[in-house]
């Protein structure tokens, strides 16, 4: 049975629109997004919800570390910092999730 997820939808749809109403080919659109959430002060949560999209576009570990060197200047190293520990919660949460379901599946 589908479970009823209203927010986690509204974030899906107006995702979907900001892509399609956007001319940035996918991997410079994640890359934009992947910025957006440096200078707002993202919450791992909001990382997470990320991730699924800068793997199918390809964005590596290395490309994060690009992104948070390039908005440095501008968001300052507190904003840089609180990211790159954000970042890391977040593939800390994507793993105990995966294990989770893999206990489930078991």
């Amino acid at each position: 049975m589908p479970e009823d997820t209203p927010v986690l939808d509204a974030l899906a749809a107006m995702t979907a629109v900001s892509i399609a109403g956007s001319e940035l080919p996918a991997r410079e659109h994640v890359i934009a997004r992947l910025a957006a959430l440096v200078a707002v002060n993202a919450p791992p949560s909001s990382y997470l919800l990320n991730a699924g999209s800068a793997v199918e576009v390809g964005i590596t570990v290395q490309d994060v570390q690009s992104i948070l060197i390039a908005v440095a200047p501008v968001v300052g190293t507190p904003r840089v910092m609180a990211a790159a520990g954000n970042i890391a919660r977040a593939l800390g949460l994507a793993v105990a999730l995966a294990e989770a379901e893999l206990d489930d599946d078991a």
